[in-house]
């Protein structure tokens, strides 16, 4: 009994945290847990029945199977006991969500026993978790004439499932809780840090927002008990920056409702608010669960007589109040009447929150139940020759006579799934598209392989081209947590038919490249859509979406993906680049510019960037892509060149191929089924069969963004303005500050090149420049740490081969060593340059960063509070983004360079350059 015994020792462990017993997910001790149960005399049978009712996880997972056998047992009456009724096995089976509890529940519908079959059957119409396995005994039985095959078939038909379900109160009564002013990043919900705990929800419930905020939310609870509360961005936009589920579910577990009695710690209905919306991403995990997200509208810009807009002294537009969201306010959402009100006073109409599909999550606890049920329907009025009623909200579907397509549009159009056959789509429609490749990342795998089980999925969809399971988040330290949860997760990912970053069965050498660089090579077409487990899942190719886990294992499990064609912004640009200034200045001034153009408002906000790139490869055209995300942008779509498009995709080939001679293609051939992709896409655009994707000439966009390249004049750096008087100005990624405006004085305590904003010319531009300095001073010193971290071994292997790693060897103080990597996170560093292994490092900040209170110059892409540096009592830690060769030489002076130091550092070094395309990127 050693393993029911290591689980009581490891309920006394979690009692002294504070914490309930761990839902048991494991076969063994499942099967111990049951004996202890049919054993009456058994010391342990009270607990072991308490644990197998309300602590076993439904779905897939080997404990679910166990737990949907016995309650087989107990129906049939080959087991009794007197705390389980068969009436109560039902019960519990209809809880269980698919996979073995789908089996039993068919085994005994499609029985002998008359009675039974007819209660099996009345479980089984209220389940939508079915597969072809599931669907194919189905048929079969219903061909053999049985009724009972043919009565749950009818059920299906009908979505009864769904329409007999409870309908959506008319109203919900709230109370405030303002979880912060100004943007809430996902990293306040769900912090990087604590990353590893993720898949334990109740651990990770801990580390929501604070200790003293989880006791406010409690104390409004206790205070007003029949009321939900609203978590609030007061100032700003809820959930900006990364894509986790781990936040949302956070936010579930302290303020929404338990979604079953006898799954644990899987709460659903959070409500959350801000003034400024919910960020697109989060918006999509709020859906998941089944939760209502409010865009407040409670501050506004304040207008003079004439109208105009009102500024401060900084030119910065002045807020008004309209209405208080302040902690403690009740207020009234009427679902009804899709208003907000205090009291009787009506504040705002709230109907972009309740659509018809909005209403369908809410009702059915979900958008999973919704995506299935819907399948389900369709299979069963195939399978039965009838029409199926039209039950759920048909998808909307806008089409404009006249207007031409964007990008986004034409992507969309081309993989629409059950949309009406000959009808243009334009942005604004509700479409299901099919999805051509898929990324999940190693911190938040661990819940899409929860989500999978739970969904009861067991293979990857057959309509995906390629998915990456990978290995970078957790790339910098090989510690006990990463030992015990990552090689579970490659095996699952493994089976489930990913490429995967390791190898379960130890061939190749692991992989921990950058998610978002493997997804960028192995998309090989530019009409792809692309889904992964990051908000910085941003393809240079294809149009990409960042996605919580959820939203990964339903495109990995069914090929499919839903959501509206979001409007487009067009980006373009003119002028030239000066010589001495990086591409990485292009992308920030394009953020300033865009927000100077629209006085403020930031047009990106939500939608497509359209950018005509044109003349940049893949590569070095990611760098754009890649910082859409901290322009808040839905996503991003490049336009190429011909020629450009072509070189991208050689690249990608080159590297797939290096991918395969490593071992890692699997039994499927995914990999060399990429390359055979490639291969037809290059030859229809060289022979003109069908050349790269452009937008309609007469296509139309929201606003159209010209980025004037004359206008850059020196280094454009991102900064958090961490004392900023308005604490809604902190952290936003939108101040965007020349070089000059630090006046060469600013302390740098430590600089990071790395992440997924770089790419292999940003390793050669820090060789030669490292080289540079030797020189013209006769040796290389730093006076504050520069820590690198390429992104992928590819690139590592092209640097030396090209000779340029053994120039950052020979100015390194440490490099990393894949045979006996780090067991323990640095906390200290020396002046020195770090070579860090392949992956996120610094950025991801759930396992190294930098000291408390250190400014950070840095490449990467996050510099939300706490991610990169945490605070200190006396200083706020910063994270200023940058180009590589400013973070260079901020590390060599100790200090931020003056602009005519810069310009000198760089004479002779090959910048990333751009140059606008004089070709018309239209049809």
């Amino acid at each position: 009994m050693n393993t029911y015994q290591d689980y009581i020792k490891e309920i006394e462990e979690r009692k002294g945290q504070g914490l309930h017993p761990k839902p048991i997910d494991g076969a063994e001790l499942a099967s111990e847990i049951i004996s202890q149960i049919k054993d009456v005399n058994s010391p342990y049978r009270e607990d072991s029945l308490k644990f197998f009712i309300y602590n076993t996880l439904p779905g897939t997972t080997s404990a679910a199977g166990e737990k949907a056998e016995f309650l087989k047992e107990i129906i049939l009456g080959e087991a009794v006991v007197s705390e389980i009724t068969p009436a109560f096995a039902f019960e519990l089976l209809s809880h269980m969500k698919g996979g073995p509890s789908i089996k039993v529940l068919l085994d005994l519908a499609l029985g002998n026993d008359v009675a039974i079959a007819k209660d099996a059957a009345k479980v089984l119409k209220t389940q939508v978790f079915l597969y072809e396995a599931d669907t194919d005994r189905l048929v079969e039985a219903f061909k053999n004439n049985n009724e009972v095959a043919k009565e749950i078939l009818e059920s299906y038909a009908q979505a009864e499932f769904f329409t007999k379900l409870p309908e959506v109160a008319d109203e919900i009564k709230v109370v405030t809780f303002i979880a912060g002013e100004g943007d809430i990043s996902t990293d306040l919900l769900s912090p990087g840090n604590q990353a590893h705990s993720r898949s334990d929800r109740e651990l990770h419930g801990q580390c929501m927002i604070t200790p003293q905020a989880q006791q406010e939310i409690r104390a409004l609870q206790a205070q007003h008990p029949d009321k939900s509360i609203m978590l609030i961005a007061e100032k700003g936009t809820m959930g900006v920056g990364s894509s986790r589920m781990s936040g949302v579910n956070n936010v579930a577990l302290w303020t929404g409702k338990q979604s079953s009695p006898y799954i644990p710690f899987v709460n659903i209905a959070p409500i959350v608010g801000g003034t400024n919306g919910i960020s697109p991403i989060f918006l999509t995990t709020v859906d998941v669960t089944g939760g209502i997200g409010l865009d407040l509208k409670n501050w506004v810009k304040k207008v003079d007589a004439a109208g105009n807009v009102v500024r401060n002294e900084n030119d910065e537009p002045i807020l008004e109040q309209t209405y208080s969201v302040a902690t403690g306010t009740v207020l009234t959402i009427n679902i009804k009447e899709r208003k907000l009100y205090n009291g009787d006073q009506e504040l705002i109409d709230i109907s972009k929150a309740f659509t018809p599909q909005k209403m369908e999550f809410i009702k059915a606890g979900g958008s999973y139940a919704i995506v299935f049920g819907k399948k389900l329907q369709t299979f069963a009025a195939k399978t039965l020759g009838v029409t199926a009623p039209a039950v759920f909200a048909p998808s909307k579907e806008i089409s404009h006579d006249g207007q031409g397509l964007t990008a986004v549009e034409k992507i969309f159009n081309r993989n629409a799934v059950g949309s009406t056959p000959g009808k243009v789509l334009h942005a604004g429609s509700d479409v299901r598209v099919e999805v051509n490749i898929v990324g999940s990342q190693d911190t938040t795998g661990l819940m899409t392989a929860q989500e999978l089980e739970s969904m009861a999925a067991t293979v990857i969809s057959p309509i995906v081209d390629g998915a990456y399971q990978s290995g970078c988040h957790t790339a910098s330290v090989w510690d006990k947590k990463a030992q015990a949860n990552i090689p579970k997760l490659m095996k699952f990912m493994n089976d489930f038919g990913l490429i995967t970053a390791r190898d379960p069965k130890g061939v190749y050498h692991s992989m921990t490249d950058v998610i978002h660089k493997v997804l960028n090579d192995i998309t090989i077409d530019e009409w792809a859509i692309i889904i992964g487990g990051d908000s910085h899942t941003r393809m240079s190719k294809g149009v990409a979406f960042g996605a919580d886990s959820g939203t990964v294992a339903l495109a990995l499990a069914t090929g499919e993906a839903s959501m509206p064609i979001p409007e487009s912004v067009k980006v373009t640009f003119k002028g030239d680049m000066k010589g001495y200034m990086d591409f990485r200045d292009v992308v920030h001034a394009t953020q300033a510019q865009m927000l100077h153009q629209f006085g403020g408002e930031n047009v990106f906000q939500g939608r497509i960037i359209e950018v005509h790139i044109g003349t940049l490869n893949a590569d070095q055209a990611f760098t754009f892509t890649d910082w859409t995300a901290e322009m808040k942008a839905k996503a991003s779509i490049c336009i190429s060149e011909d020629d450009t498009l072509i070189e991208s995709l050689e690249i990608a080939k080159g590297r797939i191929q290096i991918m395969i001679d490593k071992g890692m293609d699997n039994d499927k051939h995914v990999l060399q089924g990429l390359i055979n992709k490639a291969n037809k896409r290059i030859e229809e655009v060289r022979t003109s069969e069908k050349p790269a994707l452009t937008p309609d000439s007469n296509a139309k966009y929201y606003a159209e963004v010209i980025v004037d390249l004359d206008q850059i004049a020196e280094p454009m750096i991102a900064d958090p303005d961490v004392n900023n008087a308005d604490v809604s100005k902190r952290y936003t990624h939108d101040t965007i500050r020349p070089l000059s405006f630090y006046g060469g004085e600013k302390k740098v305590d430590l600089g990071f090149i790395g992440s997924c904003m770089v790419h292999k010319g940003d390793m050669k531009i820090l060789a030669q420049m490292l080289k540079n300095v030797e020189a013209q001073k006769g040796k290389v010193e730093f006076k504050a740490p520069l820590v690198v971290a390429p992104p992928t071994y590819n690139i590592v292997d092209e640097l030396k081969a090209e000779g340029d790693w053994e120039v950052l060897q020979k100015y390194s103080g440490f490099e990393f060593n894949d045979s006996a990597p780090k067991g323990a996170a640095r906390t200290e560093y020396e002046n020195m340059l770090y070579l860090e292994r392949p992956g996120c490092n610094l950025c991801m900040g759930n396992q190294e960063k930098a000291a408390k209170g250190d400014t950070v110059m840095a490449t990467s892409t996050r510099l939300f509070q706490g991610r990169v540096v945490e605070d200190t009592e006396g200083k706020k830690g910063e994270s200023l983004l940058s180009s590589t060769p400013v973070v260079v030489l901020s590390t060599i002076l100790g200090r931020t360079p003056t602009l005519e130091e810069y310009t000198t550092a760089v004479e002779g070094i090959n910048l990333t350059k751009f140059a606008p395309s004089n070709k018309q990127l239209v049809m």
